[in-house]
């Protein structure tokens, strides 16, 4: 049953996050930011490494780390999501929530060579890391996987 969830949930993560690629790939111009609200603005931007653009500049190899990395993680989620009981939903929502973005990082990587990035925050002239979709999932993700280590704690 949770199996079910999870993979649910991830098809839904890896399927917004790749629309939304698209059309800021479609719309934006890479490297000009388009304003948005204050403290947020749209600017597409190709990242060839991992998280805060670790290893981006490693001459090409990462992009297969990353991909077996992300697969192999994914394998792991989905045994996981198979043996996990129906009670611990919200432990499933949050592997899929991960599994949905590492899966639609990975598109990207095999697909283009890089992951498009295009949500940008920053506060006066600090700005954090453009993301996208998929590692907006993956923060939620783990969010919810910490919360719910603490509620297991208590019980």
């Amino acid at each position: 049953m949770m199996l079910r969830l999870g993979l649910i949930v991830a098809a839904l993560v890896v399927i917004s996050d790749q629309i939304t690629k698209v059309a800021a790939s479609a719309n934006l111009t890479l490297y000009h930011p388009l304003p948005v609200l204050p403290y947020f603005n749209l600017t597409l931007m190709h990242n060839t490494g991992a998280a805060f653009s670790f290893l981006s500049d490693a001459g090409g190899w990462q992009r297969w780390l990353f991909t077996l990395l992300a697969l192999g993680v994914s394998g792991v989620i989905v045994h996981w999501l198979r043996k996990m009981p129906a009670q611990e939903r919200w432990q499933a929502i949050g592997l899929s929530l991960i599994m949905g973005g590492a899966l639609g990082n990975v598109i990207d990587r095999i697909r283009l060579g890089y992951v498009v990035d295009f949500i940008q925050v920053y506060y006066d002239k600090f700005y954090w890391p453009a993301f996208n979709v998929a590692d907006s999932a993956i923060t939620v993700g783990a969010g919810i996987l910490i919360i719910t280590s603490f509620r297991k704690e208590r019980s």
